[in-house]
């Protein structure tokens, strides 16, 4: 919709994130990761079983591995072009390792530990114009002091140091080899 109807408005209308050729591959990706991984970081920290809980964090941490496999050999998640898949799940793993991994109780691997999950988020953070988007205060103020079932207390942590993100990440020479 964004290339279609409102292309007049962008500052980069040359940008297309949901290019034709790569439809179906997209949301292949987008119902995964919605499933599994938007939807599966919430579905471990409501649980309210650990059977229901122990579903929930397998079909999390399948996900990821999965998708940190297909990112050995590819750039992005489709490829070598960056896409709507991307930024669907970009979201979760920004605040993966500060709410997610924690409050969660997503807390098997967090994203930085992962060989190509970690390079990945640092891509995608430092693409231009993105880093500014991303308020840990404000991420970490949201989930910490407005949930109260899963922080009684409403204590916000002091941490953690998100530097990580800004050390290089390499991803522009994977799939080009």
């Amino acid at each position: 919709m964004l290339n279609s109807q409102l292309n007049q408005f962008a500052k980069n209308p040359q940008v297309n994130l949901y290019p034709e050729e790569l439809k179906e591959e997209i949301e292949l990706w987008n119902e995964k990761i919605y499933h599994a991984v938007n939807n599966g970081v919430y579905r471990c920290g409501f649980a309210q079983t650990q059977e229901a809980y122990n579903k929930c964090c397998d079909e999390l941490f399948t996900a990821l591995d999965e998708i940190d496999k297909n990112l050995e050999n590819k750039r992005y998640l489709c490829g070598e072009q960056l896409t709507l898949a991307d930024v669907r799940l970009f979201t979760t793993l920004f605040r993966f390792d500060i709410v997610y991994y924690g409050l969660f109780k997503c807390n098997r691997r967090r994203i930085q530990d992962y060989a190509n999950l970690g390079a990945y988020l640092r891509d995608l953070y430092q693409l231009r114009g993105v880093a500014q988007t991303c308020d840990l205060e404000s991420v970490k103020q949201d989930y910490y002091g407005n949930l109260f079932p899963l922080n009684p207390g409403g204590i916000i942590p002091s941490g953690p140091d998100i530097s990580n993100l800004l050390e290089p990440h390499c991803r522009e020479k994977v799939g080009n080899g």
